[in-house]
């Protein structure tokens, strides 16, 4: 199914762009342009990829939102032959999709639902979920810590992220974590996007900054990794185990190595991933969103098999 017009989500501001949604004001610079033309080349190899392709999978039925085409969903669900369902009536199963930290869930009508359990994509709850799961804290207090700590705002999606040096008093809205040093030799920080699907993680992807730019959004290199020479089996079940907690059946996970004691840190849960990264040639964007399309077909359609016309959590 085609995307509605989404380009209305946009309002020109000047030397900006103001997205409707969110309430963002995106400055229009050489950067952001780049992407955004990376972006819509791959968005329309999706569409005219998608006219090949037999959409004869299982129908979703997205609320209380419908997915724009910029969420790794929608190419997800355009390259693997499932479909989208315009009311419950029609759909096999509901998908909970909101881009807000804390939302809704709405009624499932009867029908397995995708994440039906995870309104809260707050900071502050994936740390708490975390150390549940770890029995790592990754929140500190400010007021007693000595040494440098990050904080960040609650908000999904803010890349707000800062180094202060406690004890500090708290500001309201913020989070307070430990500093992961991820530091590569050559000075790089390192981080590792992980789309899951069901608590399996559907790829990973290595993004690298400069330490000066360690919070942007804007990745300087992207690589596509195997999962499975990334992590261990140990710690593929620690995410398995965070996303079961966290309610997340389908979304992606940020995850930091720590270089002094190699563990693994998740400091960020999104249901409403973006992606695949631009940074990525075309091509390798295409794979990888074949390839995670397929592992959601696989997994809604088990969700059906055992569902046995009973709504699932």
């Amino acid at each position: 199914m085609a995307a509605r017009a989404w380009w209305r989500d946009f309002q020109l501001d000047g030397a900006a762009v103001h997205v409707r949604k969110t309430g963002a004001r995106v400055p229009i610079e050489p950067g952001v342009v780049g992407e955004t033309l990376a972006w819509l080349r791959f968005h329309l190899a999706v569409e005219a990829e998608r006219r090949a392709i037999r959409s004869d999978g299982p129908r979703l039925w997205f609320a209380p939102e419908r997915p724009r085409p910029w969420y790794l969903i929608w190419p997800a669900v355009q390259l693997s032959g499932l479909r989208i369902a315009e009311s419950p009536d029609e759909a096999d199963l509901a998908f909970v999709f909101e881009d807000v930290t804390q939302g809704r869930i709405p009624a499932g009508h009867g029908l397995p639902i995708i994440n039906g359990r995870c309104a809260d994509v707050s900071k502050s709850r994936v740390a708490d979920v975390f150390e549940q799961v770890s029995g790592r804290a990754l929140t500190l207090g400010p007021e007693s810590w000595h040494g440098p700590m990050v904080a960040k705002s609650e908000a999904n999606g803010a890349h707000d992220g800062r180094v202060v040096h406690g004890p500090a008093a708290p500001q309201s809205g913020m989070v307070y974590q430990r500093l992961i040093d991820t530091a590569a030799p050559d000075g790089m920080v390192e981080d590792l996007r992980c789309p899951t699907v069901g608590g399996e993680i559907a790829a990973v992807f290595l993004k690298r900054r400069p330490i000066a730019a360690r919070f942007a959004n804007a990745n300087a290199e992207v690589r596509e990794l195997d999962p499975g020479a990334v992590f261990s089996e140990e710690e593929r079940s620690l995410i398995r185990e965070f996303c079961a907690a966290f309610g997340l059946d389908w979304g992606g996970v940020d995850v930091l190595r720590e270089r002094s004691s190699g563990a693994i840190w998740i400091v960020d849960a999104n249901k409403t991933d973006m992606g695949p990264p631009t940074a990525l040639p075309l091509d390798r964007k295409l794979a990888s969103a074949r390839a995670i399309g397929a592992r959601l077909r696989a997994y809604c359609e088990r969700r059906l098999t055992t569902a046995q016309g009973a709504p699932q959590p």
